[in-house]
């Protein structure tokens, strides 16, 4: 298109239009040469296209969308973290209050306990004094149970005699609990006890008057007494003392002693029959 030659001014902007483009144009400057074409005497400027194209606004709006996306989901996930967060707060102040009520119990069970062990340490004193009683109860039983061994009859003395084999020799320094020492010392006592309510006959062997041994039969009255006679009849008497049981002759007792016998054994009818006694 052919460039029109005169500009139409208006102050210091010419508007060309019928589709020709806008140039910017300036005054024409004094000391021009005339005839010079204002127009080719000015730089064409263009001007620049400040409105996005379709493609940039798509691209826009899609990073905005997307961007909204991201905080939405961030938001969301915040939300949730918060919740769960909460949650656990909750969880741990529960569990806080938990340990702070069982470290409570634990103090009151501490503040239990060492009432407890000094009452335990109380008892154990009182059963240690007790434990040395029953010590020097026992030691005596044993000491006195020892002292009425000879003067228990021989078949008496025979049957205890496993019991007799458990009394320490040493109480200061023996291994047996004091539950045991007790417990044989009773039983020692008991068949004594036994023995001494009961007429029992046993067969011996005795010295007779003249020197000789016979087989002879013993009536043992409890422990206090015993009468024997022999196959030829011959009788004695028998009593217990600290040295054992003391024997002698009862020549004048013989026919009263071998009625008792055959009373005991049921071969006569049971009677008074006077022996001779003697007790310390």
């Amino acid at each position: 298109m052919t460039p029109i030659n005169h500009p139409l001014r208006l102050g210091a902007t010419v508007v060309l239009a019928i589709g020709i483009p806008c140039v910017a144009l300036a005054p024409a400057q004094d000391g021009a040469t005339p005839g010079q074409n204002p127009v080719q005497s000015r730089e064409v400027v263009p001007e620049s296209n400040s409105e996005p194209t379709l493609a940039e606004s798509r691209l826009t709006m899609g990073k905005w969308i997307e961007t909204q996306q991201l905080i939405g989901r961030e938001r969301n996930e915040w939300s949730q973290g918060k919740e769960i967060l909460k949650g656990r707060v909750e969880l741990i102040g529960k569990e806080v209050a938990s340990l702070q009520e069982k470290i409570g119990q634990s103090e009151s069970s501490v503040a239990e306990s060492g009432k407890t062990f000094a009452g335990l340490v109380e008892q154990r004193e009182e059963l240690k004094a007790a434990s040395a009683q029953l010590v020097a109860s026992v030691t005596l039983m044993e000491a006195e149970v020892k002292k009425i061994a000879p003067m228990i009859p021989d078949p008496v003395r025979a049957k205890l005699a496993p019991l007799f084999a458990r009394l320490p020799e040493d109480p200061s320094t023996t291994k047996v609990s004091i539950a045991e020492r007790f417990q044989n010392v009773l039983g020692i006592l008991n068949e004594v006890n036994k023995a001494n309510s009961e007429i029992t006959v046993n067969y011996e062997v005795r010295t007779l008057a003249d020197g000789t041994s016979s087989e002879v039969q013993a009536i043992y009255v409890g422990l206090a007494q015993a009468y024997y006679i022999s196959p030829r009849g011959e009788a004695g008497i028998g009593r217990p003392s600290a040295d054992g049981w003391k024997w002698e002759s009862a020549k004048a007792s013989a026919d009263k002693i071998l009625t008792v016998l055959e009373i005991i054994q049921g071969k006569q009818t049971p009677a008074f029959v006077p022996l001779p006694v003697k007790i310390k």
